[in-house]
């Protein structure tokens, strides 16, 4: 087992993510619990994961594992979920809100299950803002070891919190299919290559004074 993360790290807005697809800059909140159970850990969009803190802004603990294999579950924790994820690169990284920061991961591209861990995130919601002389409110603990993919489960509910953004989940309705997502992507594409001619034509025409060649 390794812990690339240990220690603290500053959230905003209640959220922090992990991301592995350099092409991309992280699902929309929707996006991210789109079909889930749980309202935790969103990830419904493909190589992502939305962490929900209780804590809106300041500093919350925060560890990172990985393991080679299902690791027991602490009777500590209050609020715990499962889910799938593979990451879509061969970098992936703990990334704060507006990638402000972010520790990498070291995770290999395969499936792996993934538990997210939470404590105190009532009393945590509850003060909104942690400043830096104050003591720590909330931590969580996120883990990771390999496992073929199944869908997202919650294993224990305990704060108020934690049940309003599973009610949320519950209410998104499911991801698009793979093909789906492909012709949406196909779609984007056109219509970027559309924009990009566009753009070509209107500065040939400035070019040439406003003639195209002939």
């Amino acid at each position: 087992m390794r812990r690339p993360v240990e220690g603290e790290v500053h959230v905003h807005y209640g959220q922090i993510y992990v991301e592995s697809d350099p092409d991309s800059f992280g699902p929309d909140l929707a996006e991210a619990f789109a079909g889930q159970s749980g309202g935790l850990c969103g990830a419904a969009v493909p190589g992502a994961l939305w962490l929900t803190t209780g804590l809106h802004t300041g500093d919350v603990g925060f560890t990172v594992e990985v393991h080679d294999q299902a690791p027991p579950l602490d009777a500590a924790w209050e609020d715990v979920v499962e889910v799938s994820f593979r990451p879509r690169s061969g970098s992936s990284a703990l990334v704060r809100w507006a990638g402000e920061d972010s520790w990498e991961l070291d995770l290999e591209e395969t499936d792996y299950r993934v538990r997210y861990c939470a404590k105190g995130m009532d009393e945590a919601d509850q003060r909104d803002t942690r400043l830096d002389h104050e003591p720590q409110l909330d931590c969580y603990l996120l883990q990771f070891w390999p496992a073929p993919p199944e869908p997202d489960s919650v294993l224990r509910q305990t704060s108020a919190i934690a049940a309003y953004w599973h009610d949320y989940a519950r209410k998104q309705p499911p991801p698009p299919t793979p093909a789906e997502r492909a012709e949406a992507e196909r779609l984007a594409r056109l219509a970027q290559e559309q924009a990009d001619e566009e753009r070509r034509l209107a500065y040939e025409r400035w070019e040439w004074g406003g003639h195209l060649r002939k």
